[in-house]
């Protein structure tokens, strides 16, 4: 019975661990896509020249 119960807790962290996995997956293509319209969308050539960043870091 404590097999039983070792091996069904460890199916659900393996589950719970897969299901966070995929929800990153999704968040960081998120972040993706927000950085690469940044560089899109960016401000036009500031003076000198050189294009401004659209992020402060």
């Amino acid at each position: 019975m404590l097999l039983i119960l070792l091996v069904l807790l460890l199916a659900l962290l393996l589950f719970g661990a897969g299901f966070a996995v995929k929800a990153l997956w999704w968040i960081a293509v998120a972040v993706l896509v927000v950085w690469l319209l940044g560089f899109v969308m960016r401000s036009t050539p500031a003076g000198g020249g050189r294009r401004s960043r659209w992020y402060r870091w």
